[in-house]
């Protein structure tokens, strides 16, 4: 039988650093079912932009079909009723279950409120199988909140204020919250005009985006996580990003964008708060930008991103999260026997 791991795995790390092969390793060596922090991938339809991974056709799955082995079977014949519904409800890749894919409208809110009330759920669901939960992507904001127990301001919507600062341009945002919250600025994406409104908006509000406050004591204290963040080599990592860029051009990422906003009926407005690929992709559909100006400009703007997940996981550590620091995916599982107890 495959060891049961007290904690829950967490792999994070910059785009397209390989968390989500790792993960799937992760889950094979250790019985394991995969919790998607990424604050896209939530969304059904944004697939090729987020880099999500391959979702199984039909499967039959042992905990979802009465009377199944303990195998997963890929079928090439129809599925059941009962399989069809299961695939639907589940997202499995190379069988392996993920939780918090496909799961939202991209016409409607998901928050890091949600992510935390549905993260929680999950692990406890994983745990009650008797299985291990593995959280794994790149916002780190929706990891520190979950791993901090973090709860967040009430702050109402405020429409006049949101249509005021909406003529202003991502610049001005970001110029103004820096001057009224200038911590909260350090960590947002300074063209994300919809969390540089949402940030004002509570500083009108409240004065200031407050701390988070936190229902654990001390985050080095929390023996309930192992933190693993891969990181490879810049060279590797940049030549990673350029490669997955072009496959994901070539693959019809454009084209993804204009279905999402011709026959889903999302707004171009709504595309572009979803930032780096939907964005550029949104503002090429619009005719704002030319196609090279696009293709250059978001090759920059992914690699920079990736910059600042990496120096935000810095400030985590310094923070006091107990982070493994690894750049090849082998390393993994010696971090976690070394730092888990196994059953």
């Amino acid at each position: 039988m495959k060891p049961l791991i007290k904690q829950t795995i967490v792999i994070i790390g910059p785009t397209a650093s390989g968390k989500s092969d790792l993960a799937i390793l992760l889950a094979r060596q250790y019985n394991g079912e995969i919790i998607s922090a990424d604050s896209r991938q939530i969304y059904r339809g944004m697939d090729i932009g987020t880099g999500k991974v391959t979702r199984d056709s039909v499967v039959s799955h042992p905990e979802l079909v009465e009377g199944s082995s303990d195998s997963v079977t890929h079928h090439p014949q129809p599925a059941s009723a009962l399989q069809k519904k299961s695939t639907q409800e589940t997202y499995f890749s190379e069988g392996i279950r993920h939780h918090l894919i496909d799961i939202a409208s991209p016409k409607r809110t998901y928050n890091v409120t949600h992510f935390i009330r549905d993260a929680k759920r999950a692990i406890a669901d994983i745990r009650k199988r008797g299985k291990t939960p593995i959280i794994c992507g790149g916002t780190g904001f929706w990891i520190q909140a979950l791993i901090d127990n973090q709860s967040f301001p009430a702050v109402k919507p405020d429409i006049k204020l949101r249509k005021a600062l909406g003529k202003l341009s991502a610049e001005t945002l970001f110029a103004k919250l820096q001057k009224q919250d200038p911590k909260r600025a350090e960590t947002i994406d300074a063209k994300n005009k919809v969390r540089l409104i949402r940030g004002l908006e509570i500083c009108a509000s409240l004065g200031t985006v407050p701390p988070e406050k936190k229902k654990q004591a001390s985050r080095s204290k929390n023996e309930d996580f192992c933190i693993i963040a891969l990181v490879p080599p810049q060279e590797v990592l940049h030549s990673r990003i350029e490669k997955r860029l072009l496959e994901r051009l070539q693959n019809g990422m454009i084209e993804e964008v204009k279905r999402l906003h011709e026959e889903d009926k999302v707004s171009w407005k709504r595309l572009e708060s979803f930032g780096l690929e939907y964005r550029s992709s949104a503002q090429f559909l619009q005719q704002k930008i030319s196609r090279e100006a696009m293709e250059e400009g978001l090759l920059r703007d992914i690699k920079h991103y990736a910059k600042r997940q990496i120096t935000w996981l810095k400030r985590f550590e310094k923070m006091g999260a107990d982070i493994h620091w690894i750049t090849d995916p082998r390393e993994a599982i010696k971090i976690v026997e070394k730092n888990t107890h196994n059953l």
